[in-house]
C-alpha cells in the first residue's frame, strides 16, 4: 500500500489546519505530510488538503487518478452571491416545479461603482425594486456579491437609504486608496467591489430565545424572540455526491427581534443580523445546535407551542431538498462550476427559518442565504468544537479514504440514508471536462 503525500496548509485558519491534520491521522492508510517545496517535486500519490491559493491545480486537473484536492477548480456558480443570485434564477426559469422558487428570497443583481449611477438604474435594471419601495411594502438587504463575514450587509427601505448607503462607501476610501479609520467596520469600498446583490428582507422569522436551552421549561413569560440563521455544513465529493452534515448549527442575533417595520431609517442591524463574525466579542454564546432547540417556546406568533423533534427533522430535509438543487443549478452553468472526480469541498451554508403559523401544512420553511468556501468554523467557538473534529473525520472517511484505498467496492449509499452524521441527499453523474 503506498503512501500517501499530504500538503496541508491553512496558514490564516489554525484550527481547520489541526482539524485536517487529525482527521487524516485517523483514517487507516499511511500518510507522510510535506511541505510547499515538495509539492514541486510531483509526488504522488498526493492529498492537497489545503487553503485554494496553496493547491496545485494544474496537477489535480491533469492527474485524476493519483491527485486528491480539497477544492473544485471553478465553483464560483456557488460562493459569489451574484453568481448564485443568477444560476438560481436560470434554474428556476427551466424547472418551474424547483422548490428553489420558494427557497430563495426575490434577488436583484447590481454592478455599481458610484452612488449617482443608481439614478439611471432606477429606469432600467431596478425599476421593479423601485417600484416596491415606491409602495412602501417591504425592506430590503444590501450585499456585496464577494465580501464576507458580514461586510457591507445593510438594510434599508426606501430609494434615498440605499442612495445614503453607497454615498457612505464611497466616502469610506479615502484619498490614499485606503479605508478611513471612522467608518462603520463593516463598511466596504464600492470601486473595489462593484458586484452586489439586493434581496427581499424576510419579514416572518422564527423567533426563538436561545437562553432557554440552558434551563427547559421555562414558562415563557420572561423569553424574548431572537432571530437566527443556521448554518449547515455540507461536503460535495467528486462529480457529484453531496452530503448534509446533521449537526446543524443556530446562529442567534445578539438582540431581540424588532420588526422592521417598527424601526425609522437608522436600523439597528444588531436585531436583524445573526452572522457571528459581527459579534466577536459575545464568544459562542449565541450559538448553539438545531437538536438542542427542541423544546424552546415559539416567539414569533405567541402560541406556547415548542420546537419538536418532527420538526426538526422536517427542517433537515427541507435544507436537503433545496442544497441538491443548488448544485444542480451550479452544474448547468460550466463556466462557473466544474465538479472534478478527483475532489470534495466543504461549504457553510447559510439558512434563515421563516414561521408561516397560518400555514397549516407546513408551518416553517427555509430560505438559503448563501454558500460559504472555507467557512470560518472557527467562530463556532470551544464548547462545540468537537463537532468540527467529527466533521472532518466524516469527511476524511467518506472523500479520502475512498480515493486511495485499494478497495473501491464500498457498500452502497442511498440518497436520504446518513453514514458518519452524513446524510446523502444528491449522487449524480455530472460529465467533467476532459483530461
Amino acid at each position: 500500500m503506498s503512501t500517501i503525500n499530504a500538503l496541508i496548509s491553512w496558514p490564516s485558519a489554525p484550527l481547520t489546519d489541526s482539524l485536517v491534520r487529525r482527521a487524516i491521522a485517523a483514517i487507516s492508510l499511511p500518510v507522510a505530510f510535506i511541505s510547499q517545496e515538495q509539492l514541486n517535486l510531483s509526488p504522488s500519490p498526493l492529498l492537497q488538503w489545503s487553503t485554494y491559493d496553496h493547491i496545485d491545480h494544474e496537477l489535480v486537473h491533469c492527474k485524476r487518478d493519483s491527485v486528491l484536492s480539497s477544492s473544485y477548480i471553478f465553483r464560483k456558480a456557488l460562493i459569489r452571491k451574484h453568481y448564485l443570485s443568477y444560476i438560481i434564477q436560470s434554474y428556476t426559469k427551466k424547472y418551474p416545479d424547483s422548490i428553489l422558487h420558494q427557497a430563495f428570497p426575490r434577488t436583484f443583481q447590481v454592478e455599481i461603482s458610484f452612488a449617482d449611477e443608481l439614478d439611471e438604474m432606477w429606469t432600467d435594471e431596478l425599476w421593479e425594486l423601485g417600484e416596491d419601495l415606491d409602495s412602501g411594502h417591504s425592506g430590503w438587504i444590501l450585499k456585496p456579491g464577494m465580501a464576507d463575514r458580514g461586510m457591507g450587509i445593510r438594510i434599508f427601505h426606501s430609494k434615498e437609504n440605499l442612495q445614503q448607503i453607497f454615498e457612505e462607501f464611497e466616502h469610506s476610501d479615502s484619498e490614499d486608496g485606503s479605508e478611513t479609520q471612522d467608518v462603520p467596520d463593516t463598511s466596504v469600498v464600492t470601486s473595489q467591489l462593484r458586484h452586489f446583490v439586493i434581496q427581499e428582507y424576510i419579514d416572518t422569522p422564527l423567533l426563538l430565545d436561545p437562553s432557554e436551552t440552558l434551563e427547559k421549561g421555562s414558562s415563557g413569560e420572561s423569553l424574548s424572540g431572537r432571530k437566527f440563521h443556521l448554518r449547515v455544513y455540507c461536503v460535495a465529493k467528486g462529480n457529484i455526491q453531496l452530503y448534509v452534515y446533521k449537526r446543524i448549527l443556530a446562529l442567534f442575533s445578539s438582540m431581540p427581534y424588532l420588526p422592521l417595520s417598527s424601526q425609522s431609517s437608522d436600523i439597528d442591524l444588531k436585531a436583524h443580523l445573526t452572522n457571528t463574525s459581527l459579534q466577536t466579542e459575545l464568544g459562542d454564546s449565541n450559538v448553539r445546535l438545531l437538536d438542542e432547540l427542541q423544546g424552546c417556546h415559539i416567539l414569533s406568533d405567541g402560541s406556547g407551542k415548542t420546537l419538536t423533534s418532527s420538526d426538526i427533522a422536517e427542517l433537515v430535509t427541507e435544507i436537503s431538498t433545496v442544497l441538491a438543487d443548488v448544485f444542480r443549478a451550479a452544474s448547468q452553468n460550466p463556466v462557473h462550476f466544474q465538479p472534478l472526480p478527483n475532489a470534495f469541498e466543504l461549504y457553510g451554508v447559510d439558512f434563515l427559518v421563516c414561521h408561516t403559523p397560518e400555514d397549516a401544512d407546513k408551518r416553517f420553511h427555509v430560505k438559503i442565504l448563501e454558500l460559504n468556501s472555507e467557512p470560518a468554523i472557527e467562530l463556532t467557538g470551544p464548547r462545540l468544537t468537537w463537532i468540527l473534529e467529527d466533521l472532518f473525520e466524516s469527511i476524511a472517511k467518506v472523500c479520502v479514504e475512498p480515493f486511495f484505498s485499494d478497495r473501491k467496492d464500498a457498500e452502497p449509499w442511498i440518497v436520504s440514508e446518513v453514514k458518519h452524521n452524513l446524510l446523502k441527499c444528491m449522487d449524480e453523474n455530472i460529465r467533467s471536462p476532459e483530461t
